[in-house]
């Protein structure tokens, strides 16, 4: 019998783990410190898997079984869902790296040895103080002239045309 929201929402610890079961493979795994946990059961190659869909009530019954539907799609078109999700993790982990942030930190590790300890102290203080809080969160791919001179303009609003000048040279570099 398919789990109802209500019986998610009421079900208590024990002293050990417990499933309950939905449909499909998917269940809700309760463990004894009260936490509950979304899983699928499946076979793929032969082998039996579990695939995490995450923690109730931050993913919902309805996210759950949205989730279990993809992964039997998967499974029907002959991939592992436990390794198409790892997939999806490591291309957001690149995509994260592909912020302006990230890419600077990278060039700053990169270039940090041929600097002395002051420029180095200099360069991010610069970095993190003007640039990271304006761009540092946006993907280098959509940061147009037009939106780095927004930035350039800020810093030489306050007097500090040496530091715009600086911070355009450190953001070209990046």
């Amino acid at each position: 019998m398919p789990l109802s929201d209500v019986a998610c929402r009421t079900t208590k610890p024990r002293i050990k783990p417990y499933k309950m079961g939905d449909s499909g493979g998917l269940y809700l795994l309760v463990k004894p410190s009260g936490t509950r946990l979304w899983q699928m059961k499946y076979r793929f190659a032969g082998k039996e898997k579990t695939l995490s869909l995450g923690v109730y009530p931050e993913v919902s019954l309805l996210e759950a079984r949205e989730g279990r539907d993809k992964a039997r799609k998967l499974l029907a078109a002959g991939q592992d869902p436990s390794l198409a999700k790892q997939e999806g993790k490591r291309l957001a982990a690149a995509s994260a790296a592909d912020t302006f942030e990230g890419l600077a930190r990278e060039w700053f590790e990169k270039h940090r040895a041929k600097w002395s300890e002051n420029h180095r102290g200099t360069i991010m203080r610069r970095l993190e103080r003007d640039m990271f809080p304006e761009i540092g969160n946006i993907p280098v791919k959509d940061i147009s002239t037009p939106r780095l001179a927004v930035v350039i303009e800020k810093i030489e609003k306050r007097g500090a045309y040496e530091m715009a000048r600086r911070s355009l040279q450190y953001s070209r570099a990046v």
